[in-house]
């Protein structure tokens, strides 16, 4: 298998997590994704990472897809709950996650377009959607330990991604001081070996 990633996106690295947590063999393809002369276009017909290209030539996007199919692969580190409502619950989470990301990334994304052709109020839509997520997510964690059961799963890994790219990109939202019990829970998380080896670089 091979996975087109950049190091960067919070999407590939839940991926890159759960490939880590799995202990699945994976080989990595660093690419740009905003880079047109890359092959991963003639991959995936949307040209955006994650892809996990499979030893048989099948060829997976979307992170949630590409993570429900490594979660199948191997029995080690069940990421997912057997039971349909545990399985509900945890795809909520990740739905959550992401959803913050995608507001995240709109506006980091407006923020590099030239000044006068960015729009204030396309950012301050985005901000809201950020925020109304990250109370939800607090309300959601409360003080349990783990986002969904009694140890990791795709849930927290979903949420670790997530927290960690909001530091990254756009740490005037100061998420830790205003959600504590996320704070604790994604320290918790960045002490694992497979986040610890996927801390996207500062670029």
């Amino acid at each position: 298998m091979k996975l087109f990633a950049s190091l960067t996106s919070p999407y590939a690295r839940k991926v890159r997590i759960a490939l880590l947590e799995k202990r699945i063999d994976c080989q990595l393809e660093v690419i740009n994704p905003w880079d047109d002369s890359v092959a991963l276009k003639g991959i995936n017909p949307l040209g955006k990472v994650p892809t996990l290209l499979l030893d048989d030539g099948t060829v997976l996007y979307d992170s949630r897809v590409i993570v429900e199919y490594l979660d199948a692969l191997s029995p080690v580190s069940k990421l997912l709950p057997g039971d349909t409502r545990g399985l509900m619950q945890v795809k909520r989470w990740q739905a959550l996650a992401d959803g913050i990301l995608d507001a995240g990334t709109a506006v980091f994304h407006e923020r590099k377009r030239p000044a006068t052709e960015q729009s204030d109020s396309a950012a301050r839509r985005q901000y809201g959607k950020i925020e109304s997520g990250l109370e939800a997510l607090s309300l959601e964690l409360a003080d349990r330990p783990w986002c969904y059961g009694n140890g990791m799963t795709l849930a927290d890994i979903s949420v670790g991604a997530c927290l960690g790219w909001l530091s990254l990109r756009l740490p005037e939202l100061e998420w830790r001081t205003r959600y504590p019990n996320l704070e604790l829970l994604f320290d918790k998380l960045e002490t694992r070996q497979s986040f610890i080896d996927t801390v996207p670089p500062v670029v």
